[in-house]
């Protein structure tokens, strides 16, 4: 099994990113919950720069799910859209960012680009 979700965000997501649109900016807060607590975590983006600090501060993007669900999302199990199209979790503000959060967590660790699998060679 995968890092949980706790361990992915301070271990591997503050920091750089070239994998993010350079114009993307913005405040994303996590919250996990289990057994009536709610953990959170509080990302700020700007640009390719991810900050990461525990805080229930207001932010533009809030997700909220148990933390089972974020577990399997920082273990590649899981596919943001998937859970959000399954109700696993719920989000309220700026939906744009949720792309963002996308990219900050790992895919399947089966998961081979679209390139490779269709064979063109072009990457």
């Amino acid at each position: 099994m995968g890092a949980s979700a706790a361990e992915h965000l301070a271990r591997r997501v503050a920091g750089r990113h070239p994998e993010l649109p350079e114009t993307t900016a913005g405040t994303l807060r996590l919250d996990l919950r289990e057994e009536g607590r709610t953990e959170h975590w509080y990302l700020t983006i700007d640009r390719q720069d991810v900050g990461v600090s525990r805080s229930a501060e207001e932010a533009q993007l809030v997700v909220r799910a148990d933390r089972d669900v974020f577990d399997r999302l920082a273990a590649g199990r899981l596919h943001l859209a998937a859970a959000l199209l399954r109700n696993d979790l719920t989000v309220q503000g700026d939906i744009r960012l949720l792309m963002t959060l996308r990219r900050l967590f790992p895919g399947a660790p089966d998961a081979r680009h679209p390139r490779d699998a269709a064979g063109d060679g072009t990457r």
